[in-house]
């Protein structure tokens, strides 16, 4: 099989190249490297069965013939982190709206290409059923937050793959990627656990923002793109929604416990507001947690809850590059 990944050379799209050419497919990997890494792609770059391209997913020309290429989608590039969405409101909204049009428009015309969307559970916004199903109601903030305009743009990519598949029946899957981590993840993007973990290994304070009583879970990279790629090979997943995460949760203040005393850190544990932190009042989400049961019923997926010997292989990653 013939996979196209845009954004393949980011943190989970890397991973996705490399666990479908360990399972034999050719993979071509489209990329601006506007966030992505090019040493991502390092281990696999000489693999006869994979092909990487400098080019922008918002240029409909330039993206068109691997689309048609291809037997697969997997439309991961968007604009991805924190400090780059507060620093970046305008591109982010572009960026994740334009490419993504792109990318189902482009699909349709070359066959009906099937599409596999990440979205992010950014999208319950803050929402208080919690665990977040899949039909939940979603609770978005006000517009002149940056964070929920992600949100917004993110779900606008899922009100367009639901129109698509509804009006010219492009097989499509949404994903609603809830806090991955592993090697590779970068914490200069805002991504809380390499962020703890650098400085624990910097014996540099770790930071936690705001009260640190806010709840997470985390999801080891390798399940999520086993999951991806499951669920991608089931025909009755077209139309649909899936939450894609780990059912565990911890607060962010034992998270940062967790990793000094797994790392033997002397770091000092200090907290900010998210104002300190990014320069402007950020609304924080106080608890983000999946239902699963859903994909679970179409696909043999059980995420690890080993999140020791996750904090052990992000700090080995780190440490080797």
């Amino acid at each position: 099989m013939k996979v196209l990944v845009t954004g393949g050379s980011g943190f989970i799209g890397s991973h996705l190249a490399e666990t479908l050419l360990d399972s034999g497919h050719q993979v071509v990997v489209v990329d601006d490297f506007s966030t992505g890494q090019k040493s991502n792609l390092a281990d696999f770059t000489n693999n006869d069965r994979f092909d990487v391209h400098e080019i922008d997913v918002n240029d409909e020309n330039a993206v068109e013939p691997f689309i048609h290429d291809a037997d697969i989608i997997f439309h991961l590039a968007a604009a991805v982190g924190v400090k780059f969405i507060v620093n970046n409101p305008i591109k982010t909204l572009q960026t994740n709206t334009k490419s993504t049009e792109n990318i189902l428009k482009l699909a349709t015309l070359n066959g009906k290409k099937r599409v596999i969307l990440a979205s992010t559970s950014e999208v319950y916004g803050d929402s208080r059923e919690i665990p977040f199903r899949e039909d939940s109601n979603l609770l978005i903030g006000p517009p002149d937050s940056p964070r929920w305009g992600y949100a917004c743009s993110k779900l606008m990519d899922e009100f367009l793959a639901a129109a698509y598949h509804q009006e010219y029946g492009l097989p499509v899957v949404i994903l609603r990627l809830f806090n991955t981590v592993g090697p590779r993840q970068l914490g200069h993007y805002g991504m809380v656990l390499p962020t703890f973990i650098a400085q624990a290994l910097e014996q540099s304070p770790i930071t936690v923002y705001g009260d640190g009583k806010q709840t997470r879970s985390f999801t080891w990279v390798k399940d999520v793109v086993h999951g991806m790629i499951q669920i991608s090979q089931v025909e009755s997943a077209e139309g649909q929604i899936f939450n894609l995460g780990s059912g565990n949760e911890i607060e962010i203040k034992e998270l940062a416990n967790l990793v000094k005393e797994v790392l033997g850190s002397s770091s000092e544990i200090v907290y900010l507001s998210t104002k300190e932190a990014y320069g402007i009042e950020f609304q924080d989400v106080r608890h983000r947690l999946p239902d699963i049961s859903k994909i679970q019923r179409y696909i043999d997926y059980k995420p690890s809850s080993d999140l020791i010997g996750i904090i052990e292989d992000i700090a080995t990653h780190l440490k080797a590059h």
